[in-house]
């Protein structure tokens, strides 16, 4: 039988799907070269169809804080798929995994279960349109609220902020009810309330940015969203898909004691399943179809085999010690990766908080997506590939963060280390 080659199943994949992957940031076109196609996950390691172990920091893009293929999380999967995978009807197990979301975070009295973070958001806006009966929203540059196409929008030329499509397919009147500001710069944000604020319903950011890097907030600027927000009648909408349950259990906005009007989850909440979900003060969410005007609808959502995973890995993080294990983790290796960086003078930064990591070649610190001009992508792409042929596997994008999950070791951490170490 003849081996099977990853760059024989990517060409063959070409001829069948667009670019031969289902999402873009698969296909290694920031780094170059194949991208292997995997065949299994064990704990920390990620296996592909050749045979190779990885050491996986990408873990599903963030949702597998429990690691691949943990016990709990499985069996609750095969429990449930005996029963039938989808009926089109409520469960017990919606009602669960809806009661564990809104017990964790205080600012969620309602909660509506979808398929993905890009539905998530999508409906969050749709309903504060609708409970504000105002037509504008306003989001940052870099960050990256899922592919509708309003929100595949970035900030056009100079101060003036406007907007502008990202994707061919989405008409600039699509994007122009979306307003842009600069991340971490309240300045930008009451210039875009001085201009259009009777007209916005909503300001959406990522309390923790983590697609133009893992980007943290400055002291002071989501709590001015807040204020901004209330000031001027917006809704303030937390993008938490990829910090929701995995900086704490009730999420970032517990970390910095800001509760939003509306939460917009995902990732953790699906343990590896396909689920999103919105959420928010009762009077928000009870404009939500059948109670109110605001439709929202899907076949899938809160489907019993999606759920039973979620529930699953949220009875797993109410174990005490898990975040702080998941820290002491995360020191660990961004300690590790510091000391190699120092002693071989490298223009490689590491940025951390809790269980995210994210490792850059930039020539400043990096607190906003305008920061990213002076990203050295080429040696971005040289280390990225050391690191695979040593069995570390990266997120395969110079912008995308790395996760631990609690299936990492000590030795999968020294390992990383040595791995860094023999790269430079």
């Amino acid at each position: 039988m003849a081996e099977i080659d990853s760059t024989d199943l990517f060409e063959q994949s070409k001829q069948v799907i667009p670019g031969g992957v289902n999402s873009p940031v698969r296909s290694f076109s920031y780094v170059g070269g194949t991208p292997p196609f995997m065949k299994s996950g064990c704990g920390s390691t990620i296996t592909d169809v050749s045979g190779k172990p990885y050491i996986d920091y990408v873990m599903s893009w963030g949702p597998l804080i429990l690691g691949h293929a943990h016990p709990s999380v499985i069996e609750a999967v095969n429990n449930q798929a005996r029963l039938g995978l989808s009926y089109g009807a409520p469960t017990d197990l919606e009602l669960e995994l809806a009661t564990l979301i809104t017990d964790a975070f205080p600012s969620i009295d309602q909660v509506r279960l979808v398929n993905s973070g890009t539905e998530a958001c999508m409906s969050a806006l749709r309903l504060a349109r609708a409970f504000t009966n105002r037509p504008k929203v306003l989001k940052f540059d870099g960050c990256y609220h899922g592919h509708s196409d309003g929100l595949l929008a970035q900030s056009g030329s100079g101060a003036a902020l406007l907007s502008e499509p990202t994707s061919a397919g989405v008409t600039e009147q699509q994007v122009n009810d979306t307003l842009i500001a600069e991340y971490n710069s309240l300045e930008s944000v009451r210039e875009q309330f001085q201009s259009e604020g009777n007209s916005i319903a909503a300001v959406i950011v990522e309390p923790v940015a983590g697609n133009m890097g893992l980007v943290l907030p400055e002291d002071g600027f989501l709590e001015g969203l807040a204020s901004l927000a209330k000031q001027n009648g917006s809704l303030l909408i937390f993008d938490e898909v990829i910090t929701g349950f995995r900086t704490r259990y009730g999420g970032y906005q517990e970390t910095v004691g800001i509760h939003p009007d509306i939460t917009c989850l995902g990732k953790i909440i699906g343990g590896g399943m396909p689920v999103g979900a919105y959420g928010g003060r009762r009077d928000i969410m009870e404009y939500v179809a059948p109670l109110g005007p605001m439709y929202q609808a899907g076949t899938l959502s809160g489907n019993p085999i999606a759920t039973a995973a979620g529930i699953a890995t949220l009875k797993e993080l109410q174990n005490p010690n898990i975040y702080e294990n998941l820290r002491k983790k995360t020191n660990l290796l961004c300690d590790g990766l510091e000391e190699v960086v120092t002693n071989s003078d490298i223009g490689m930064s590491i940025t951390r908080l809790d269980s995210m990591w994210y490792a850059h070649f930039n020539k400043k610190p990096v607190k906003k997506y305008g920061d990213l001009e002076e990203l050295d992508t080429e040696s971005h792409r040289a280390f990225y590939h050391k690191m695979l042929e040593k069995g570390v596997y990266l997120a395969p994008s110079p912008f995308e963060i790395s996760f631990l999950s609690t299936a990492h070791t000590e030795e999968d951490i020294l390992n990383t280390v040595e791995a860094v170490s023999q790269s430079f």
